[in-house]
């Protein structure tokens, strides 16, 4: 053996260890633990295999103030993904779709409106107080003793809250909101009454204006506003210095979801979607997919591509013989290197990028085929083993390079514009079949072009048969 074809075939063997290892050993959870759809590889699955939630919202940008829209749209994304990281969600994937969209897929969740609030909510949380002429209203109640119901009354008008104010340090009046509050917001349990409730704390600036506004407002409501919808409104019973306030009157589940919101911060644009020139909430896109499905997805489309993958390495053995066993070891650590090649990056899996996959095989098989074919018109023309080895690769290599160029445009191209209409299935399809197109011109050339040299100056390399081919006979004319 010579000593280059040496170096390469310890570097290949190294390759195919680090990749193998990197395969077998399960370095990184998969989206959802609890999944039908789980592996024991720790691939990264996608939602039509793992079951789970998928959002695509639209943002308004109409009023986003100094910031560019690209700043707005990663402050989206920012806020989204705290909230999601808050809630429990295993490895969610939450990215830009062209200019203005956000697509978010939730693994593992199932509530779709819970969902939906906990992403397209703004969270912008506000203080208000009554009104002179709502507060005189709300003494003659009290003065009655009637037993007072502040949402219900603010729902049906009879009273009106204005934004509470108070003058900050610049000595300017300023209504205060949820943009003064530390994202130290938690639940707990009121040791009086045993229900939860959300305790939130200012910041410097919001403490010394809590402090004012509550101690004008004593034995008055403080109206709390999230996103301009009534929260709670507890009475103020002495004036606040150290900043800290509770929200009362919500379920343990709605009190989890508000201290998340808070937390995470309020989102820089409103999120919905455009119809005929309006914006509406709720998402643009919303699927839900079953979790079961998937398994049973992913199981079939293993079971098919086995299958696939037998068949083609019996046809290489039984048509083109050696050449064709060895273009079946090649496609084996093709294989393995695809798989590291997804976890590392990491891709995540769909049924889409398994079928992109799967093509990717037939295209390294095609590249062989290209070269063994030529192997053998080289052989056939009376070259040695080692010249029609190495004929065959140079002669094969321009239609392999131009016809797998040219896939890897049509991946760059599908990429794209699944990136910019909001669809992850195209863009899964379209980075699993380019990873695997580079691989596959890697193992067709530089591997199987290995395992051939090693054949060169042995018994075996005058035995033509077993690379497919036979020299013409010569004929009595010729012999003349």
């Amino acid at each position: 053996m010579k000593r280059g074809n040496a170096i390469r075939l310890a570097l290949i063997a190294l390759l195919v260890s680090l990749a193998l290892s990197e395969v077998l050993i399960p370095n990184a959870p998969s989206i959802s633990e609890s999944s039908p759809g789980n592996n024991t590889l720790g691939m990264r699955l996608g939602l039509d295999l793992s079951g789970g939630i998928h959002l695509v919202y639209e943002a308004d940008l109409s009023e986003i103030g100094n910031e560019t829209a690209a700043e707005a749209m990663d402050g989206v994304v920012d806020i989204i993904s705290r909230r999601v990281d808050a809630y429990g969600v295993s490895e969610p994937i939450i990215q830009k779709q062209g200019g203005d969209r956000i697509s978010i897929q939730l693994p593992g969740i199932k509530d779709m409106q819970a969902a939906v609030n906990l992403v397209g909510q703004t969270a912008e949380l506000d203080f208000r107080e009554l009104t002179s002429e709502s507060w005189e209203l709300v003494s003659q109640f009290i003065d009655q003793g009637l037993q007072l119901d502040y949402e219900t009354l603010t729902q049906e008008g009879n009273i009106e809250w204005i934004p509470a104010t108070a003058i900050d340090s610049d000595g300017q009046e300023v209504h205060l909101t949820g943009k003064y509050l530390k994202r130290e917001t938690y639940v707990e349990i009121d040791q009086n009454t045993n229900e939860p409730r959300v305790r939130f704390e200012f910041d410097g600036e919001g403490a010394d204006l809590f402090a004012e506004i509550t101690g004008r407002l004593i034995e008055k409501p403080l109206g709390i506003f999230l996103d301009d919808e009534y929260v709670s409104s507890p009475i103020v019973r002495s004036k606040i210095e150290g900043g800290t306030g509770v929200i009362e009157n919500m379920n343990l589940d709605d009190a989890r979801d508000l201290a998340i919101l808070l937390n995470a911060g309020a989102l820089p644009v409103a999120l919905g979607h455009w119809d005929r020139g309006t914006f509406l909430s709720g998402p643009a896109v919303q699927d839900e997919v079953d979790p079961t499905l998937g398994a049973d997805s992913l199981k079939k489309s293993l079971i098919a591509g086995v299958i696939g993958l037998i068949l083609v390495l019996l046809f290489m053995a039984l048509f083109y013989r050696l050449p064709g066993v060895l273009a079946g070891c090649a496609l084996i650590i093709y294989g393995i290197l695809v798989l590291a090649a997804f976890k590392l990056i990491p891709v995540t899996l769909t049924l889409a990028g398994i079928a992109a996959f799967v093509l990717s095989i037939g295209m390294a098989v095609d590249a062989n085929v290209l070269i063994f074919e030529r192997l053998k018109e080289e052989l056939r023309a009376g070259r040695t083993l080692g010249g029609a080895i190495e004929a065959g690769f140079n002669r094969a290599w321009t239609a392999i390079r131009d016809s797998n160029v040219t896939t890897l445009i049509i991946c760059g191209i599908l990429y794209w514009m699944g990136n910019n209409f909001a669809e992850p299935r195209v863009m899964g399809f379209a980075l699993t079949l380019a990873i695997g197109v580079a691989l596959s011109m890697f193992t067709a050339i530089v591997v199987t072009r290995t395992f051939l040299r090693l054949f060169v100056g042995t018994g075996l390399a005058g035995r033509l048969w077993l690379f497919g081919a036979q020299r013409p006979e010569k004929t009595s004319g010729s012999e003349e």
